[in-house]
């Protein structure tokens, strides 16, 4: 064999070798496949209060679902994978029950016509597996009703917002739970309130104020004399007099009440604005009450 092929073959050797080494540092592709049951995270803020809720949805995917792939009387984790978490940035009353501040995971037991909730100490497991009845916080019972339309995606939500109260709404299926949820706003927010009112700040939330003693019944002499300052500031606000009609018609000052609910209609009716609309008819809604 002459030097010329004796060189060649040793290239061909190295460019072979080289070729192995270069493809065993290249890491292989990762490849990222749908979750069956997507990831996700509700937040909701009810008065003061952050809830926020992190669980996975399971889909029907033609199955049968409570009674079946979910047995009744049967501690579930409310979705698929971990445990949901349900975690609460202040007390609040769930079901008729207070529960404190806290991280906290989200069972049930499903049955046909109630189920009941169970608020369990934050474990991070898996399933329902380990579940341990020595760590409930909370047990709390909630009627089932049926949906006329099923929901492929396991749900949890919420509807009926106040500012101090909202539902949570678990649904699969044709099956909808209902539970209460409610907040105290008032024992923090009225120290606070009246110390704001009586002090010197230039400005001062007079309308917020006044609606909200308003709407928890609180004291509505207040109320109306801090709606008085608003319209003082802003006399052709025909939308503030109309709150203040408002205030008297709660206090029972139905004479009071309709003779301003009679100006704000009034004034309203100078324009054509969609305000001035909203407010001729929300006037004479009112006024229709107080005659």
């Amino acid at each position: 064999m002459n030097n010329r092929l004796l060189h060649l073959l040793g290239l061909a050797t190295c460019f072979h070798f080289g070729a192995l080494s270069l493809s065993a540092q290249t890491p292989p592709p990762k490849v990222e496949f749908p979750a069956p049951s997507p990831a996700a995270t509700v937040k909701q803020r009810v008065g003061l209060t952050d809830i926020e809720i992190n669980y996975s949805r399971p889909g029907m995917k033609g199955r049968k679902v409570f009674g079946g792939l979910v047995p009744y009387g049967e501690v579930w984790r409310t979705g698929a994978n971990s445990a949901t978490k349900f975690k609460i940035s202040a007390p609040l009353t769930i079901g008729g029950t207070q529960i404190p501040a806290g991280n906290y995971e989200l069972f049930t037991i499903p049955g046909e016509k109630t189920w009941t909730l169970i608020i369990h100490k934050d474990s991070s497991q898996w399933g329902a597996y380990k579940y341990d009845p020595a760590n409930d916080v909370a047990r709390l019972s909630a009627s089932v009703t049926s949906l006329s339309s099923p929901v492929e995606s396991f749900t949890i939500e919420f509807n009926d917002l106040r500012d101090d109260a909202a539902s949570l709404l678990i649904e699969w299926e044709t099956t909808r739970v209902k539970v209460p949820v409610s907040v105290d706003v008032v024992t923090p927010l009225v120290p606070q309130i009246e110390a704001l009112m009586a002090s010197d700040a230039e400005k001062k939330p007079y309308v917020n104020a006044a609606m909200f003693y308003l709407d928890h019944k609180l004291d509505l002499t207040k109320a109306a004399a801090w709606m008085d300052a608003a319209i003082k500031a802003q006399p052709e606000a025909f939308h503030l007099v109309y709150r203040k009609a408002r205030i008297l018609a709660a206090a029972g000052d139905k004479a009071g009440a309709l003779a301003t609910a009679q100006a704000s209609l009034a004034a309203a009716q100078k324009g054509t604005a969609p305000l001035n609309l909203e407010y001729a008819k929300l006037n004479q809604e009112l006024i229709a009450t107080l005659k």
